[in-house]
């Protein structure tokens, strides 16, 4: 079985699958904390790879920047791979107050600037939320190790640059947790396709307080949410 973006044969994949956008960071996960790995997508060099985590088996897939790129991997895992579960694990920047570098975001929920949901869904709003059963798991996980997590909206937009303050003024007021670009996308493709998904981010920039995660420490600073949503993957 090969897809236009994918070499992966059937059954490859494992029908859980956690999802960054980084193919750099999917090879980290992949070989820090998967055992027997065997890499099984390298087209465009997004890469893919299966393995075990704690006897249970894992693929990880990169998903590149965006909701067109996203709801192509996704879209491609879905329907061509039969993948059920999917997490992502991204980076997100903040707006609000309360938010710090580190922080972990669950989406709940993802508002988003983007098209795509509307073309899809008759030019009417989608509500883009997560599958409550992965939430619960991943607050249970959180839990028994004491991790600190933030649950709420995320923002997902089009644009990596924009000079538009009005919006981030908006999304303050909002109280929304995190801006990313992929979330709003993966949940409607999940709703449509009728399998679950979640999106977990961990905060490397503060927009309103101008602070930021360094390329050296992005890595390592992430961890915790990789270690959170694998340890999810097995309730």
């Amino acid at each position: 079985m090969v897809t236009p973006h994918m070499n992966a044969k059937a059954g490859d994949f494992s029908d859980i699958v956690i999802m960054p956008g980084d193919p750099i960071r999917a090879k980290y996960i992949a070989d820090n904390y998967l055992k027997s790995v065997t890499e099984v997508n390298n087209i465009r060099s997004m890469f893919g790879y299966t393995g075990i985590y704690k006897n249970k088996k894992i693929s990880i897939m990169s998903h590149g920047i965006g909701i067109p790129s996203c709801s192509i991997y996704v879209k491609e895992l879905i329907t061509e791979y039969l993948v059920k579960k999917i997490i992502r694990v991204g980076t997100c920047g903040a707006i609000i107050e309360n938010m710090a570098l580190r922080d972990i975001v669950i989406g709940m929920g993802a508002c988003t600037d983007s098209k795509v949901n509307r073309l899809n869904f008759k030019d009417n709003d989608f509500a883009a939320i997560c599958s409550f059963p992965m939430l619960f798991n991943i607050v249970k996980v959180a839990e028994k190790f004491n991790i600190k997590i933030n649950i709420g909206n995320l923002f997902t937009t089009d644009l990596f640059y924009s000079d538009d303050q009005e919006v981030l003024d908006v999304i303050e007021k909002y109280g929304i947790l995190g801006i990313e670009m992929e979330t709003a996308g993966l949940y409607a493709l999940a709703a449509k396709y009728k399998i679950e998904a979640i999106s977990i981010c961990t905060v490397t920039d503060h927009i309103k307080k101008l602070t930021k995660i360094s390329s050296a420490d992005r890595q390592s600073s992430l961890d915790t949410m990789i270690h959170l949503a694998l340890e999810s993957t097995l309730l």
